[in-house]
């Protein structure tokens, strides 16, 4: 379950009854898209359905079984999400316009380049500010990847910037390759390993291009910087970069 601060309210208006529910709002978007895959009691405030739920009032059971054949709270709950209204203060609206800002940042900042810079990065904290200079804004009430794309179009006049990943081929030296390679492994998709007759372990691995700089500070605090790194193009345009 969640706490009563993190709920929101669903409300139903039905047959002269009113009924309430409370549940996470991102879990309740995802219910009545119809798209919701988690536990339903985990994204939920109490298991129970409400008249008025600030007052913790509750409908009478035989409005319950009227409108939805049940007086199963856990059956209720859905229904009242799907068939209601979700009920937000102006608190809550902004809270959830924050924290789904930062979680677009973090999506951008994960998957973005600079195709002016070698592909270089974007920092979160460019990514930041070009947001600013935009008149996108984030829809609280929307899931963060549906609204990746519209922010993309808002930030190409402002910065040079397109999504893409990266393949990286690494070399760990035979001292560090055994609790290294473990490590480096489980950033990205390994395309590929071998272990070569010194000891040393090869990998490619391929993974959202804007996290090169977290690869490599990685791979560097494995090997005490001795590895050798390269980005891989094609086979003809391959660039070291250690």
């Amino acid at each position: 379950m969640i706490s009563l601060d993190e709920a929101v309210t669903a409300r139903l208006e039905s047959h002269g009854q009113r009924f309430e529910v409370l549940v996470d709002p991102d879990a309740a978007l995802a219910i009545k898209r119809g798209d919701f895959e988690g536990e339903l009691e985990d994204v939920i405030a109490a298991e129970d359905v409400f008249e008025d739920a600030s007052r913790g009032d509750r409908p009478p059971e035989n409005m319950l079984t009227e409108v939805f054949d049940t007086t199963d709270p856990m059956a209720i709950i859905p229904e009242v999400i799907k068939r209601g209204e979700i009920q937000i203060t102006a608190d809550q609206r902004r809270e959830m316009q924050e924290q789904k800002h930062k979680q677009l940042v973090q999506r951008i900042t994960r998957n973005a380049v600079n195709p002016q810079m070698d592909d270089a990065p974007h920092p979160p904290e460019r990514i930041e500010s070009a947001l600013e200079e935009t008149d996108f804004r984030v829809d609280p009430m929307e899931p963060v990847e549906s609204q990746v794309d519209d922010a993309l179009d808002a930030l190409r006049p402002v910065i040079p910037i397109r999504f893409d990943e990266v393949t990286v081929a690494v070399q760990v030296p035979a001292d560090y390759a055994g609790s290294a390679q473990a490590q480096i492994r489980q950033f990205g998709d390994l395309e590929r390993e071998e272990w070569q007759s010194d000891g040393s372990w090869v990998g490619v691995l391929t993974f959202p291009a804007g996290l090169q700089n977290d690869f490599y500070d990685l791979v560097n605090e494995h090997t005490s910087g001795e590895a050798e790194t390269r980005i891989i193009k094609d086979e003809d345009d391959i660039s070291t970069r250690g």
